[in-house]
């Protein structure tokens, strides 16, 4: 009979994982189906779960997930394409993994892991950044 608690105890503990939804990939490439500057992919005004969509859970400025509203604290996350995560896309200033933080390191134009420093994380010129207009940049994540 103990062996049974035991085992009811183990499965009750385990760590429930929570479902992240790919919102795309936070880029500056308007030719990636991906990209958040694409108008017809994951950047589209119309995408059911697009952050460019103020209807949608991650784009009114309404929602507790939303990227855009500036009281959000549950707003999609970002990662890099090694899977480092790199903080969240909000408006926020207050957050302090926000990217609208301007004391943040996250935010900050002066961090190396601030997709705002143009020197570090944001230069345009690296292949994984955010900004440079060819390349992939960092995926979006939210929470279901």
């Amino acid at each position: 009979m103990k062996t049974f608690g035991m085992l009811v105890l183990v499965l009750f503990w385990m760590p429930v994982q929570l479902q992240a939804e790919d919102l795309g990939n936070l880029s500056a490439n308007p030719f990636d189906a991906d990209s958040t500057a694409n108008p017809f992919g994951k950047g589209s005004q119309f995408a059911p779960n697009g952050i460019n969509n103020p209807f949608s859970p991650y784009g009114s400025p309404f929602s507790n997930k939303s990227a855009t509203n500036p009281f959000a604290t549950e707003a999609p996350k970002l990662y890099d394409q090694q899977g480092n995560y790199r903080g969240k896309l909000s408006a926020n200033p207050f957050d302090q993994d926000s990217t609208s933080n301007q004391f943040g390191r996250y935010g900050s134009p002066f961090s190396p892991d601030s997709l705002n420093n143009q020197f570090g994380a944001g230069n345009p010129f690296r292949p994984d950044s955010p900004n440079n207009p060819y390349g992939r940049g960092w995926r979006i994540e939210g929470r279901k």
